[in-house]
């Protein structure tokens, strides 16, 4: 399961009030993507909540895809997100805490934790091919694992 299916809207039940209508709580779901940014919808929500989910729309799903939002730009751009708040210092409940200040989302901490295990497992892997077939990659890749890693 990606990272971004464990991603969910911050005050889920005061925002369906608002909107007077259900949607899923997973924030990257098609149906609460459709609900949240439409005119209509957006128009319902008070200004706070409505500044937030402008700047995430923004952030994430601005992308020129045929398909959008549904192509996979806006959870790619996320988990860039993600791991820039990491290699800025943060850890999982610091991460947490900055996704809801900047866009009313939440996690839980274990969740960001083991996805940033699993990037560092990955990055691992990326390091020893490029290694073995000499890419000229291997020190870009260590970097990035630093960054990680703290």
């Amino acid at each position: 399961m990606a990272i971004t299916d464990k991603i969910y809207v911050k005050n889920h039940r005061q925002l369906a009030s608002q909107l007077d209508t259900s949607f899923p709580k997973s924030a990257f779901a098609g149906a609460t993507l459709d609900m949240l940014f439409t005119g209509d919808s957006l128009a319902k929500l008070d200004s706070t909540t409505r500044d937030r989910v402008l700047d995430f729309s923004e952030d994430f799903l601005d992308c020129s895809c045929e398909s959008h939002p549904y192509c996979g730009c806006a959870e790619r751009k996320f988990i860039d997100y993600l791991l820039e708040l990491r290699a800025q210092g943060f850890g999982p409940d610091a991460i947490v805490d900055v996704m809801g200040d900047d866009y009313m989302l939440y996690a839980y901490s274990g969740d960001i934790l083991s996805f940033l295990d699993q990037s560092v497992r990955t990055l691992e892997a990326a390091e020893a091919l490029a290694d073995i077939e000499d890419t000229g990659r291997s020190e870009a890749i260590r970097t990035a694992k630093r960054d990680l890693t703290g």
